[in-house]
């Protein structure tokens, strides 16, 4: 089957090769030689500002979400959530249980924020923003410096959900003067789920080192103290963190920059494809991970069964109200070009039969 979903996705070769090796022992400084690496590589990618860290959690990009709201929010403090879709539903749902009062600020689906939503919403005493880098439920990129700028101007710190984005869209943590950002393992890293990666500026660090424990599993606390010596607090998905080494060092040898090249290419065709069809484009932002399209005859089940049934490709459903409407083509891991016109011509196929 063709993985076309937006995680997991498709893994390459050099992840392959290590996913079918037994996992080894894991308390030993060559253990810690290799999580010591993926730091470093990490907060390079990340453009990451000076003494920033990053911590590998044993968890879904949930499980980091939950993880910044313990740990680097303040009890009580109050929050203002980019809430454009079920991920950002998600960090709004995490802050209330968590006890924070939260200033929503809600858009419709797939539309882009502006100013006047923050000025509409956000209160003078939030202390922090989060949000979703691409709200991955829409396909919406959102005007990050727009978010930057604003949170400058309050001095509020920014906590960013880049699971699906990192890799695919460019983000220069200390331009954006963001204090988190965190992804997963299993998107456009491309290997197995598990791993959930968290880098933190040094205002984020002082954050955390300033309020109370909240979690022993997800704490930060212990996860940025084991990881001064290139280990984790528990045992963690051992596996998983040779495979991103091996992807880190991989996407460090070529250039960032043309990984995210070859996945906005990819992104393009399709979209260029599907251009005279009845499918319609959700957002008015797209990001290069994927593409959300919404069905005019509401049948976007039906096309989601055709692909897997009759082309062996999996395409990525919807959740919740719009899962007859919308239906979504994730353009990360390992798809080569010949598996890019193979989902191309099926969609052609599957027009021109009228299904959509």
């Amino acid at each position: 089957m063709l993985n076309f979903t937006v995680g997991p996705v498709m893994s390459p070769s050099e992840v392959l090769e290590v996913s079918a090796k037994s996992a080894p022992y894991f308390r030993t400084p060559e253990f810690s030689r290799v999580m010591q690496e993926n730091e470093r590589i990490m907060l390079d990618l990340l453009s990451a500002p000076k003494d920033s860290r990053c911590v590998f959690l044993t968890a879904s990009g949930t499980g980091a979400m939950e993880a910044a709201v313990m740990s680097v929010l303040a009890p009580a403090e109050r929050v203002a959530v980019v809430n454009g879709g079920s991920f950002g539903q998600r960090f709004v749902d995490l802050c209330q249980l968590h006890g924070h009062t939260v200033d929503e600020i809600k858009l419709e689906f797939g539309h882009q924020i502006a100013r006047k939503n923050l000025e509409d919403a956000v209160d003078l005493s939030c202390g922090a923003l989060l949000v979703n880098m691409h709200e991955t439920s829409s396909g919406l990129l959102y005007d990050m410096s727009l978010l930057s700028d604003f949170c400058r101007e309050r001095g509020m710190a920014l906590i960013v959900d880049a699971v699906s984005a990192f890799i695919a869209e460019e983000i220069d943590m200390a331009a954006l003067g963001a204090d988190v950002v965190l992804t997963g393992s299993q998107k456009a890293l491309a290997c197995h789920p598990g791993i959930s990666l968290m880098a933190l500026s040094p205002r984020g660090q002082e954050r955390v080192a300033d309020n109370p424990e909240l979690c022993s599993y997800l704490s930060l606390k212990e996860a940025l103290r084991n990881g001064e010596r290139g280990q984790t607090p528990w045992t963690p998905a051992v596996t998983t963190l040779f495979e991103i080494n091996s992807r880190l060092k991989a996407i460090e040898d070529r250039g960032i920059d043309a990984e995210r090249a070859e996945i906005a290419e990819r992104a393009e065709a399709v979209r260029s494809a599907l251009v005279n069809t009845a499918l319609q484009m959700v957002p008015e932002k797209p990001s290069n991970a994927v593409t959300a399209l919404r069905c005019p005859g509401r049948n976007a089940k039906a096309i989601i069964e055709r692909a897997k049934t009759e082309y062996g490709m999996w395409l990525c459903p919807n959740g919740g109200s719009l899962a007859d409407e919308v239906f979504r083509i994730g353009h990360i891991g390992a798809i080569t070009a010949e598996d890019n016109r193979k989902l191309i011509d099926a969609l052609g196929a599957m027009s021109a039969e009228g299904l959509f």
